[in-house]
């Protein structure tokens, strides 16, 4: 091939690469958590976007008049420790992880993508929100999400171990990232007591897809009020309003 063809190919292929950044930006961005472009308008925003308002199972909701099964299996946790990346997108602070860490739910595998943190709480409990929580992501084998939600709640002198690891770098502007090399176990993000309420519901950001598992652990865990105003500092407000339930089933383990 001549030198000149290849770099007409080169170009070619970058600017490709650039469109495909741009677009994948001005998603990400086509939404917020207020205003015009806030979760009430979330279904307008994007075609793509419809089941946030036409859904009939979305998230989050009020957990409340849940349903005793004491046949629901424990939640079986192989998180592995490591060195994560902290990514602010502008929405909240994701982590991202490296693969091998998952959970069995029901007999099915899901590989855990990463988690992140909303402020207030996403899901409340009998009317309650907490005062922020952590999402873990994960995705089986055939495509299907299940997110666990764990909720934390300030306490002055209380400060997690794990948060700790996380929060020393904590990038505090849109499209900034940091990496933590320390050996960070998403299991300190959760309870000793591992009981849950699960039912059906969705992404809770767009494009709000459907048919996601949820688990939302019983037992909160603390925070201190350090932490929590580092995270608020940043983000006022990053979680959705509550949805309708629609009648459907909540269960839980206790």
């Amino acid at each position: 091939m001549r030198l000149s063809a290849r770099i007409a190919l080169t170009l070619a292929a970058a600017a490709l690469a650039l469109t495909v950044a741009t677009q994948a930006c001005a998603q990400s961005n086509s939404w917020t958590y207020e205003g015009k472009t806030g979760p009430v308008n979330w279904g307008r925003v994007d075609p793509s976007y419809r089941a946030c308002s036409d859904g009939r199972k979305q998230s989050p909701i009020d957990v409340r008049h849940a349903h005793l099964n004491k046949a629901l299996p424990p939640i079986e946790f192989h998180y592995i420790a490591g060195g994560v990346t902290l990514e602010n997108n502008g929405h909240t602070i994701m982590v991202r992880v490296h693969p091998g860490s998952y959970i069995v739910a029901g007999g099915v595998r899901y590989d855990l993508i990463g988690y992140d943190f909303h402020h207030p709480s996403e899901e409340s409990v009998n009317g309650r929100l907490a005062d922020m929580d952590v999402e873990f992501l994960h995705k089986s084998a055939d495509g299907k999400f299940a997110i666990i939600e764990e909720r934390l709640t300030e306490d002055i002198d209380e400060p997690n171990p794990t948060l700790a690891m996380l929060w020393g770098s904590l990038p505090t502007t849109t499209g900034a990232s940091d990496k933590v090399t320390s050996m960070v176990n998403p299991l300190g993000l959760l309870p000793v007591d591992q009981s849950y309420w699960t039912y059906m519901g969705s992404l809770s950001t767009p494009p709000c897809t459907e048919d996601v598992r949820w688990f939302v652990m019983q037992t909160p865990v603390t925070i201190s009020r350090g932490q929590y105003r580092a995270f608020a500092a940043l983000f006022r407000v990053n979680s959705r309003p509550l949805q309708d339930t629609h009648g459907r089933r909540i269960e839980a383990t206790r």
